[in-house]
């Protein structure tokens, strides 16, 4: 495996990929990876990853591999009205 990493570091350093570029080119496919390997479960591939679901999602997000949620506007402009005794 470590033989495998050396190639691997050889070929980006070779063809002038910067660590930044190289961390999120390893970022990217294991988070692809996971998720295939998890058949779309972020619980499950956040748990192979060794990484917090919030922060799989936050990347993913990152990468543009999913939509950001939306945030719902909560009480704000509510309607509703307390009660009074």
């Amino acid at each position: 495996m470590k033989n495998e990493f050396d190639g691997a570091i050889d070929r980006l350093l070779t063809a002038g990929i910067f660590l930044p570029q190289a961390v999120d080119i390893l970022e990217r496919g294991m988070i692809a990876g996971a998720l295939r390997s998890a058949e779309g479960n972020q619980c499950a591939a956040s748990k192979a990853l060794g990484i917090h679901r919030n922060t799989l999602q936050r990347k993913m997000i990152e990468f543009g591999m999913a939509k950001p949620a939306r945030k719902t506007a909560g009480r704000a402009g509510s309607t509703r009205r307390r009660r009074i005794a």
